[in-house]
C-alpha cells in the first residue's frame, strides 16, 4: 500500500468513528436542584427540585448558615443528597454551589446565600414563609 492510501484510511476511520460518537445517545441531563416560580404578588422565585419554596435567613452571611437546632427543624436547610451536578432550570442565571454545615452536610447555597424550606409550606407554591420574624424571605433569582 502506497503511504496516500494508509493516510486516507486512517481518515475515513477516524471519521466514521467521530460520526459513531456524535450520534451516541447520551445521558439526560442531570435535574435542575433550582428552578424558578413566580407568584403574582412576590415575583419570581427559587424553588427546589421538588417544587418547594426556599428561603433565605437574614441573619446569614455569604456561605455561612446561622440556622441550627430549632432553627433547622422550623427551617429545614436545602442539602445536597447526591453526587449530580448543582445545575439550575432553563434561563436561570446565578452560581449554585454548597456550603459545609457542622453536622457535616453541604447545605446548597444562590450566589453564596443558604437556602433553607419552611416547616409549614405544605405543597408546591406555597410560600407562607415570607417574611417570617422580618428575617426570611423567599429567594428571587
Amino acid at each position: 500500500m502506497k503511504m496516500s492510501t494508509v493516510v486516507w484510511f486512517v481518515v475515513i476511520i477516524g471519521l466514521v468513528l467521530l460520526g459513531i460518537w456524535y450520534f451516541m445517545p447520551r445521558p439526560a441531563s442531570a435535574n435542575p436542584v433550582l428552578t424558578v416560580a413566580n407568584d403574582a404578588t412576590l415575583g419570581d422565585f427559587l424553588v427546589a427540585s421538588n417544587g418547594m419554596t426556599l428561603y433565605l435567613y437574614t441573619n446569614d452571611t455569604k456561605d455561612v448558615t446561622n440556622c441550627y437546632d430549632l432553627c433547622a427543624v422550623n427551617w429545614p436547610p436545602y442539602v445536597r443528597t447526591t453526587a449530580e451536578p448543582l445545575v439550575g432550570g432553563a434561563g436561570m442565571a446565578g452560581t449554585i454551589a454548597t456550603t459545609a454545615r457542622t453536622d457535616g452536610t453541604e447545605q446548597i447555597t444562590y450566589n453564596g446565600i443558604p437556602l433553607y424550606f419552611w416547616k409549614n409550606d405544605l405543597k408546591p407554591g406555597d410560600t407562607t414563609g415570607q417574611n417570617v420574624g422580618g428575617v426570611w424571605f423567599v429567594v428571587h433569582p
